[in-house]
């Protein structure tokens, strides 16, 4: 297996599980399960190919990853709560494994057809965030991709990372993946946050 395929199904079991718990949480029924854990794991890559010029198409060849995403989801559906909950503890922890695997993927794919830098960095950051943007619109939540820690930023380094040349062999790979979740912990654990600015107001002023 190239490593193609290791970041494709770390991506898409981290994701799918992560789409099948929100399902969960909003009491959605099984079907609906499938559903959001299918367009959390595969949404990102989708918009990514129709970006890139790759044949959306190919989604369908990916029988493997479809059967691994329905079966990670159904464990999901069937494990007792509890263990679900201790699931959720660490789900931030999940959530950046499949953020670094499918942004390291996306980045692979765009600079295997030879696209200039700005390309491999939209595909990087639209497979690592798509699917779970998609999701939370679903969900009927606001992406919390936009809102929460940085995110999408660590997506954006992959892409540069790999669109660069700096990592490019198998254990480089590697290596940025383990960077990317690193970072993306500590900007969890300590609440890093991009510039934001309301425009709600107080009595007295403006925020």
């Amino acid at each position: 297996m190239d490593i193609f395929g290791v970041f494709s199904i770390i991506g898409t079991v981290a994701f799918a599980v992560s789409g099948a718990i929100v399902a969960m949480e909003e009491e959605y029924d099984i079907l609906g399960v499938f559903v959001l854990g299918l367009v959390t794991a595969f949404g990102g890559g989708v918009i990514r190919n129709l970006l890139i010029g790759r044949p959306v198409t190919t989604l369908w060849n990916q029988g493997n990853l479809l059967e691994i995403a329905v079966i990670a989801m159904t464990i999901a559906f069937l494990l007792p709560v509890s263990w679900i909950n201790k699931w959720k503890k660490s789900e931030a922890f999940f959530d950046a494994i499949g953020l670094s695997a499918f942004a390291i993927q996306g980045a692979l794919y765009a600079t295997e057809m030879n696209h200039p830098i700005s390309a491999v960095l939209v595909a990087a950051m639209l497979t690592g965030i798509g699917g779970g943007i998609i999701r939370d619109v679903l969900a009927g939540r606001k992406p919390l991709v936009l809102k929460d820690e940085i995110y999408a930023v660590w997506a954006m380094l992959a892409g540069l990372a790999v669109g660069e040349g700096w990592f490019h062999t198998t254990v480089q790979l590697l290596i940025l993946f383990v960077i990317i979740i690193v970072f993306r912990m500590l900007s969890v654990y300590y609440k890093w946050r991009l510039p934001r600015r309301s425009l709600k107001q107080k009595e007295g002023g403006i925020i």
